[in-house]
């Protein structure tokens, strides 16, 4: 069955955002399956994509800061260096229960900003809900000097990887419909 997908509900999943042992892309994509597998359970019908991003530097995972210590913390640790940034993806048929997941893995590289700068983005709460305590589009980008790999993964969802999982369970957009 050819599904067109246009509108969405957004359901948290409400489940604890716990990264499993074991690498870290399938940890992602294993907790990004925990997530629309807990909302396809309690929505019953429809096609549930759930998602959770890490950054990594240095082999530590850093997740959402906890509050402005944390945050602060971050942004220096990854000025003027490289990280990856890891998303798991994946879709539950809540019919079925039907399941797959994917990861996408960017290699970002961090501006080397001031400490005014990184004082300034922490007072504006933007850091607390993302991982690594940034977001790339913020500060009209200034926070980072290059991606290797998916721009949309840096932003928050692999536009490309999420594409084809969705096409696997037989929904398209619009535009390719």
């Amino acid at each position: 069955m050819l599904r067109i997908w246009g509108e969405f509900e957004v359901v948290p999943s409400e489940i604890e955002e716990v990264l499993a042992e074991g690498p870290t892309g399938d940890a992602v994509a294993q907790l990004a399956l925990r997530k629309a597998r807990a909302v396809a359970g309690r929505v019953g019908v429809g096609v549930v994509l759930g998602a959770d991003t890490v950054v990594v530097v240095d082999g530590v995972v850093l997740g959402k800061p906890s509050g402005p210590e944390e945050a602060r913390g971050m942004l220096v640790r990854l000025r003027g260096r490289w990280h990856e940034v890891i998303t798991g993806v994946a879709v539950v048929d809540a019919g079925t229960e039907r399941g797959a997941s994917a990861t996408a893995v960017s290699r970002v590289l961090m501006a080397d900003y001031s400490d005014a700068t990184v004082e300034a983005y922490v007072a504006s709460g933007s850091p607390f809900d993302k991982a690594g305590g940034y977001a790339i589009q913020d500060l009209g980008g200034a926070l980072v000097d290059g991606v290797v790999g998916s721009y949309t993964n840096v932003i928050g969802l692999p536009v490309e990887a999420t594409r084809r999982l969705l096409e696997d369970f037989g929904v398209v957009s619009e535009r390719r419909a």
